[in-house]
């Protein structure tokens, strides 16, 4: 992740051109077979707001998990549990895209990301379950190492989960000031216990930019 110095997230606060190059540097050294953003991320940052075009479906579609053909080595995971979201392709650049669903999601939009190529993956009847979806991208995918990359919700989801391992966040040079604007992990007015971090390195990077890691602690 990367963050205003008041770790805020929203980079479109900060600046006309933010450099924001640092991220997908430090990014690529983890060598992650896959990357995982929520819904609202996508949305603004992947599919522009891109729609789903849904067209009835005759039969019912079973809740069973869908590997797409894929030929892919690098994943781009998209939490989206109420099925939202549209996609122009079964692709981000070269990542195969697998989406996190409930199985609230309706018969069409299965149909839809079928005649996508997406591939999806059911997280739990009404809610997700992450600990359950990251055993079934492992089992599914060849995915060993996965990038947890916002929003600040899905952060604080797997947070609270006791599911982050470790953070690696750059630390951008700005003040946002914004109460609006969300943190790096937002747990709503019930949040978990606190998570305790352990610092293994700080590195200055370009233009004043600090990428501090940290591995989580026992709680």
């Amino acid at each position: 992740m990367m963050s205003s110095l008041d770790g805020r997230i929203i980079t479109k606060r900060w600046g006309d051109a933010p450099n924001t190059k640092e991220y997908e540097t430090t990014a690529a050294t983890f060598k992650a077979e896959a990357w995982m953003c929520g819904r609202v991320t996508m949305e603004k940052d992947f599919t522009k707001g891109l729609e789903p075009d849904l067209k009835p479906v005759g039969t019912p579609l079973d809740r069973a998990d869908f590997v797409a053909e894929h030929h892919a080595e690098s994943f781009a995971v998209a939490v989206d549990a109420h099925g939202k979201l549209g996609w122009e392709s079964a692709f981000i650049d070269e990542d195969h895209i697998i989406a996190v669903l409930t199985e609230q999601v309706s018969d069409e939009y299965l149909a839809y990301l079928r005649e996508k190529g997406v591939s999806y993956l059911f997280g739990g009847a009404a809610a997700l379950d992450f600990a359950l979806v990251l055993d079934k991208l492992g089992d599914l995918f060849p995915i060993r190492t996965l990038l947890l990359e916002g929003g600040g919700h899905l952060n604080g989801s797997l947070l609270r989960a006791g599911l982050v391992e470790e953070l690696s966040l750059l630390h951008y040079p700005v003040v946002d000031g914004a109460a609006t604007s969300p943190t790096l992990f937002e747990q709503g007015s019930s949040p978990g216990p606190a998570q305790p971090f352990a610092l293994l390195s700080v590195e200055q990077r370009s233009e004043g930019i600090l990428w501090l890691r940290y591995e989580a602690k026992a709680r």
